[in-house]
């Protein structure tokens, strides 16, 4: 077999966490293996070493896995731009704009992309671990579904359904996504997992008990909270506002660094200001309303997938004036390639809105033009007297500068980016991430803040500590779940003869 299918009840029932521990621990065995999503919803996206982009979920389970990312590892990506729309990217490219029912349309096709792409992995690797979307009993989709079931089916995967404890009635969601399956759908699902337990688990262990009585399938093991996981959310939703990002340490010096970030209602690659987030005394936070800037010492304008729909947004909130006062006292503004591009002069979209041409902020003084192919970049370059390196996902270039300083240095001397006063902005995700960059931006925004006593620590190694959260990761597996019973699953297949759950639907 050397595949399996990790479902969920829910969205961020922990899906991609279980995948990557599970791609971890295998990989810490010595096998060779890899992710693999067939179809994710998701803004928060990466560029590939083969040129194309993929959600970025399955370029951290590639991590785990001790491999670079690749296309072949999420062959369909949608990227919501509205509430009905989003673009599809099929192979890491783009290949147009869907609707809800539209892609309905499309996906017999792309089932035998999906599947031909699973099968040259298998190929390959010794194991490939699969991350479902969404739950696998949204029956409305199920006819046309290539991400659950419908990708069980057609590969003959064995399935394990992960439920979240933390969200409370982990036994009904359980029990319900597998009673809502058909029969043929149920004789692939081999067990469960729960996820986020926190407390005694003998207290569990009846309901566990009851579980298997009533499914004839048994729970493979309870991963319990752990507070240190945090970085990588697959889901923006994840992110909630008002809440501090991650687990900030206290300051290396004597004041902390408040960090604001509009939560934006596209907002696209909001892991970017983790690598803020991990640096102690850093506080991060996402905001919803203009009085959570009053008392913060850099505003962070992230990405998004709808720049214009999502300027309109900061403007009826109130938040565009705010940020334009926050600038104006000279306090430090940094805007992440959407929000770089609201920052600019003006913005001329006939390609993601049709809206044409639309003031910006005007804290940056050049344009952005969106063109209709997507830039797809891994570049590298010197920014703040750093060697840095991000990847760029964007359709709008930035065109007709004024009298500003670029913020990124590029190998053949051209700039990209921009640097006025207290205000700075950049195509490129991933620029955080760099250490010695982050600690220079980090003391040149404390200093315009006003907040002399802190300081950057010299020895914050933001690589290192998302490798630590993958082991945290493998560990977890390795000693709370049954892992011998997942490697019967990966080499045999799911069990025959597993009792059908009637659901009692007509």
């Amino acid at each position: 077999m050397n595949a399996l299918l990790v479902a969920g009840t829910t969205s961020d029932a922990g899906k991609s966490v279980l995948t990557a521990g599970i791609c971890r621990w295998l990989a810490r065995s010595g096998a060779r293996v890899a992710p693999f999503k067939a179809q994710n919803m998701s803004n928060n996206s990466v560029v590939t070493p083969d040129g194309g982009e993929i959600g970025r979920a399955q370029a951290v389970q590639a991590a785990a896995c001790g491999i670079e990312p690749s296309v072949r590892f999420n062959p369909v990506l949608l990227k919501p731009g509205s509430d009905r729309s989003s673009q599809v990217v099929v192979l890491g490219r783009v290949a147009g704009e869907v609707t809800a029912l539209s892609y309905r349309e499309r996906k017999a096709a792309l089932l035998d992309t999906v599947a031909s792409t699973l099968e040259e992995l298998r190929r390959e690797h010794d194991y490939v671990i699969c991350e479902g979307a969404g739950s696998p009993a949204e029956i409305n989709l199920r006819a046309s579904d290539i991400a659950n079931m419908g990708l069980a089916q057609a590969a003959r995967l064995p399935v394990v359904v992960v439920g979240d404890i933390d969200r409370g009635g982990v036994f009904a969601q359980l029990f319900g996504t597998l009673s809502l399956l058909d029969p043929a759908d149920q004789a692939l699902v081999a067990g469960f997992v729960i996820n986020k337990f926190r407390g005694d688990p003998e207290l569990l262990r009846p309901g566990l008990d009851q579980l298997k009585g009533l499914t004839g399938r048994p729970v493979h093991g309870v991963l319990p909270w752990a507070e240190d996981l945090w970085l990588d959310a697959e889901d923006s939703l994840s992110y909630v506002a008002d809440g501090v990002v991650g687990r900030p340490a206290p300051p290396r010096g004597g004041q902390w660094l408040r960090v604001a970030v509009p939560r934006l209602p596209r907002i696209s690659n909001a892991t970017d200001v983790e690598a803020l987030a991990a640096e102690p005394g850093v506080a991060v936070r996402f905001v919803t309303e203009p009085s959570r800037l009053s008392d913060a010492d850099l505003v962070v304008l992230p990405g998004s997938k709808s720049t214009v729909a999502d300027l309109a947004w900061l403007r009826e909130s109130g938040l565009a004036e705010a940020i334009g006062q926050h600038a104006r006292a000279g306090l430090p503004v940094a805007g992440i390639c959407g929000g770089f591009q609201m920052l600019t002069r003006r913005i001329h979209d006939e390609v993601e809105s049709g809206s044409g041409a639309v003031d910006g902020l005007g804290l940056l003084d050049l344009e952005i033009d969106f063109a209709r192919e997507k830039t797809l970049a891994r570049p590298r370059g010197e920014a703040f007297g750093a060697e840095v390196s991000g990847y760029e996902i964007h359709h709008g270039a930035a065109v007709r500068r004024g009298d500003l300083e670029p913020l990124v240095t590029l190998p053949d001397g051209e700039g990209e980016g921009g640097v006025s006063g207290p205000v700075l902005g950049t195509h490129w995700h991933g620029l955080f991430e760099n250490d010695a960059f982050r600690r220079e931006f980090l003391g040149w925004a404390a200093g315009l803040a006003g907040r002399e006593g802190f300081r950057a620590a010299e020895n914050t190694v933001f690589a290192d500590i998302r490798d630590a959260q993958l082991d945290l990761l493998g560990d977890l597996v390795a000693e709370h779940l049954d892992t011998d019973a997942l490697r019967r699953l990966l080499d045999g297949g799911t069990p025959s003869g597993l009792p059908p759950v009637i659901a009692g639907l007509g």
